[in-house]
């Protein structure tokens, strides 16, 4: 098995690298989509049962998938022989801001779920501050993965 890792590592990297950017993008945007919802549509409105669409599809199409994706090629790098060393810090580091991102994934779909019965309680301004989380994560992933520092 650790053979076909090696020889397929450049294609899991490249199919890793793709989910993550797709993750992401979504990240990104459900949060700012909860902040117009918030701001811009009465619960009931016409308005509101567009955003729900949106952040429905959004979560279901592209960010649970997205997720699973960059969680599957992940591991498969993880288990291809020579790839990671779990004697330095870095991939530590990345793993916990991984399970943080996961966690803040869940934390959105809880969010629009809440959304889709009308039972928001938050302001757009928790949800602008929300949309900040992913991108601190997403920098330290990149930080680990790329520079390395310990």
């Amino acid at each position: 098995m650790g053979d076909f890792l090696i020889a397929v590592y450049p294609w899991v990297k490249a199919l890793h690298i793709a989910s993550v950017i797709s993750w992401m993008a979504g990240m990104f945007y459900l949060p700012r989509l909860f902040v117009y919802h918030v701001e811009r549509a009465e619960p009931g409105s016409e308005m509101s049962e567009t955003f729900k669409v949106m952040e429905y599809k959004l979560m279901r199409v592209i960010i649970n998938p997205a997720m699973f994706a960059t969680w599957f090629f992940g591991l498969l790098m993880v288990f291809t022989p020579g790839v990671i060393d779990w004697g330095d810090i870095w991939p530590w580091i990345k793993a916990f801001s991984v399970l943080a991102m996961s966690g803040f994934h869940g934390w959105l779909s809880a969010r629009r779920k809440e959304f889709a019965v009308d039972k928001n309680t938050r302001t757009g301004r928790a949800y602008r501050l929300a949309n900040e989380v992913p991108t601190v994560l997403m920098l330290v992933i990149v930080a680990m993965v790329i520079i390395r520092p310990f």
